[in-house]
């Protein structure tokens, strides 16, 4: 890696291809293929694509989407300053999704009117409620089906499905619960103690999801992970506290200039009150920076000082360093620690260049933008076609960079407590809308069929293979364009 920095110095991903190798793949499908990579120290995921902490990409509709189909999403933090709640919400809403076994699922008093079960049916969205006495012990379940044609001013106990007519396991191993739902053809089996009182709930829906996405991304107790982002001022630390109890996966400190004294105060602080939970901190674009957080105990480097699609840190400050060197650079200082890409991908292709030159994942955002998970709002704008010359509307979203006018003012004092002079601020993004299209799963899929293709061309079985035999030889793959073969091979 070394030998190869003096060759990518100042380049980016544009300006290289890769020799083709002698293959040893016979099926290039993302099921047979080993794609997982590390995320951080401790959290591995089978696919290496992360959806971006921007607030036009990632709540926990993407985050669900990317968890489930082996990624992971980092819930950003555009939220203004005191606004903990709608961000725990989100990771709540991830963490709730999938389960294997729901250890906390949602009760109600089995003295409670059926008005106050309908309306946490619909706060949480959920349609079973575990009914329970003052000493938490099961009398039943109470589900959307038995509130239909209610009156709502009756009791639960009225309208529920009582203990005596449920079937229940009260072993306290799981292994046999699946062969119970089945023989007795129930959805749902209440985990019972010894003493009665609520140990768990298992449900059909969560048992067939298991199988029908086997490379979710999923905790020890079958839930989809979540990551979610927090700044290094203000009310980082209370906002941490929270999230992680909401149990979510991992934390990241996330600023625009990662090599830093605010950083370093930041994950101090951090370390202190939270011990070692997970902790992912950028962005950083040098070796330098790589090692400064390296010695601070984090787990996980995000690396990229400007290439992304919303952002304007280059244009404005005329500072970064090319992605293509900044991962070799930083792969280089970085040793085992997880490295995440972040930004410059603007292409499938990019994807395997991102992962080959240093990146354990690949951290996604405008790839993502405009999708149906992303969230905001679809607007109709007036388009001239040029061929007719006539005006059609088309459903437009927005996009933009967390360092944009627009997405600091709406998360003001979350940075720093005292009042901020909007017109003093030096925005370092731009917004801007994009077409609104289709769910960010078959995108999601389509760019890991073609990571799986340029595996197969690179000559490896698995992507850790090609990322090694990449790394151990990298004059063998790697071939410097001229302006001529970059027109050749990316002008369409």
């Amino acid at each position: 890696m070394t030998d190869l920095l003096s060759l990518v110095r100042g380049c980016t991903f544009d300006d290289f291809l890769f020799t083709p190798q002698y293959s040893v793949v016979e099926r290039r499908d993302p099921a047979t293929i080993d794609l997982s990579s590390r995320f951080s120290r401790r959290l591995s995921i089978k696919r290496p694509i992360v959806s971006a902490n921007m607030d036009t990409v990632t709540r926990a509709a993407m985050a669900i989407a990317v968890a489930e189909e082996g990624g992971l999403g980092i819930i950003d933090r555009g939220f203004r300053s005191g606004e903990i709640e709608p961000q725990v919400r989100e990771v709540q809403i991830v963490k709730r999704k999938q389960h294997g076994i729901i250890n906390d699922p949602y009760t109600i008093a089995i003295e409670d009117r059926l008005a106050a079960a309908a309306a946490r049916m619909q706060t949480t969205g959920v349609g079973t409620l575990v009914v329970l006495d003052d000493r938490r012990r099961v009398q039943g379940l109470l589900t959307t089906r038995d509130l239909r044609f209610a009156d709502l001013s009756g009791t639960v106990a009225s309208r529920m499905t009582p203990l005596d007519q449920l079937v229940v396991h009260r072993d306290k191993e799981t292994t046999g619960a699946e062969h119970t739902m089945r023989e007795n053809k129930v959805k749902k089996l209440p985990l019972l103690n010894a003493d009665g009182t609520l140990r768990g709930l298992i449900t059909a829906k969560d048992l067939i999801a298991q199988r029908q996405l086997p490379f979710a991304t999923r905790d020890s107790q079958g839930r989809l992970r979540v990551g979610a982002a927090i700044g290094a001022k203000g009310d980082y630390l209370e906002r941490a506290a929270e999230l992680i109890k909401a149990q979510v996966d991992v934390l990241v400190i996330d600023i625009a200039h990662g090599h830093s004294a605010v950083m370093a105060q930041a994950i101090e602080a951090f370390r202190k009150r939270f011990g070692d939970v997970e902790l992912v901190a950028g962005n950083v674009a040098t070796g330098d920076g790589v090692r400064f957080l390296a010695e601070r105990g984090v787990d996980g480097i995000k690396v990229g000082i400007g290439p992304g699609g919303g952002c304007t840190t280059r244009l404005n400050t005329n500072f970064g360093v090319p992605q293509v060197q900044a991962l070799v650079e930083c792969r280089a200082a970085a040793g085992d620690l997880p490295l995440i890409a972040d930004g410059g991908v603007k292409r499938h292709g990019a994807l395997a260049q991102a992962l080959a030159f240093g990146g354990d994942t690949v951290m996604l955002g405008s790839a993502f933008a405009g999708t149906t998970e992303t969230p905001g709002d679809v607007v109709q704008k007036p388009v001239v076609v040029p061929e007719s010359n006539k005006t059609v509307r088309v459903p437009f979203k927005v996009f933009r960079g967390m360092a944009s006018l627009e997405a600091i003012v709406d998360r003001l004092d979350v940075e720093d407590l005292d009042d901020a002079d909007v017109e003093a601020l030096g925005a370092e993004g731009m917004e801007i809308s994009v077409p609104a299209r289709g769910s960010a799963r078959p995108i999601l899929r389509d760019m890991l069929k073609h990571l799986c293709s340029a595996i197969s061309y690179g000559g490896a079985r698995s992507l850790s293979e090609m990322q090694e035999m990449f790394r151990k030889n990298p004059e063998r793959y790697v071939i410097r364009l001229t302006e001529s073969s970059r027109r050749e091979s990316f002008d369409r």
